[in-house]
């Protein structure tokens, strides 16, 4: 059974082009939705896990970067490779200045196509992973008591049960209670276990969301 590589949006008006590709990629492994203009990749594409852009520059209607700025604007995270037979230093330079993985010029072949499509398929691979985990993380502090939380920013800081006690005036005791707590409720056994599953996420904003969902 082929191995599944990962989705590619194929968005270039370029008949022969999205035939070509298409027909290459799947038979690589990848799996392809193909569009021929940035409207119709907008109104139809669903924002999928992991994913590529493969995008062209020039379309009628809206061109790449035009695309590009749109799906920023949204929110879409989905890395984008251009592709692209005519564009200028600048239309370059203002990809990567917007995010853009590579661009690639026509031709290309399929060896540094394929190297770039899966770069981009494990940078989205990765940033799913973070985004799945940072809710994880976001979920489980928000059921904490105020105290819980202030115990658990100090845990992820690496204060040992005596150090939290000094921080925030209580008794050992009552700290490694609730250290207890806040492992249960995070689905832990260590303070390393803690730790690990807050790795990239940003502590500073967890306490900001939590702060604007009381007010």
């Amino acid at each position: 059974m082929k191995k599944h590589l990962g989705h590619i949006f194929l968005v270039d008006d370029n008949h022969d082009m999205r035939f070509y590709l298409s027909d290459m990629l799947i038979l690589l492994g990848y799996t392809i939705d193909s569009y021929d203009n940035a409207t119709s990749f907008l109104e139809q594409s669903m924002d999928i896990s992991p994913a590529v852009v493969l995008l062209d520059m020039r379309m009628p209607g809206l061109n790449g970067l035009e695309l590009q700025a749109k799906l920023d604007a949204l929110g879409r995270k989905t890395p984008i490779v251009f592709i692209s037979g005519e564009s200028n230093k600048d239309e370059i330079i203002e990809a990567f200045r917007l995010g853009a993985v590579d661009f690639l010029l026509k031709p290309f072949n399929r060896e540094k196509l394929c190297q770039v499509v899966d770069k981009a398929l494990d940078m989205d691979r990765q940033r799913n992973h973070e985004f799945i985990n940072t809710d994880a993380v976001r979920r489980s502090f928000a059921t904490l008591s105020a105290r819980e939380q202030e115990i658990f920013v100090l845990i992820v800081q690496g204060q040992t049960n005596k150090g939290i006690a000094e921080v925030t005036g209580i008794q050992p005791g009552t700290a490694k209670k609730h250290r207890a707590t806040v492992y249960q409720k995070f689905g832990v056994n260590t303070s390393a276990e803690l730790i690990s599953q807050c790795k990239g996420v940003e502590l500073s904003k967890l306490m900001q969301v939590q702060t604007l969902t009381e007010q």
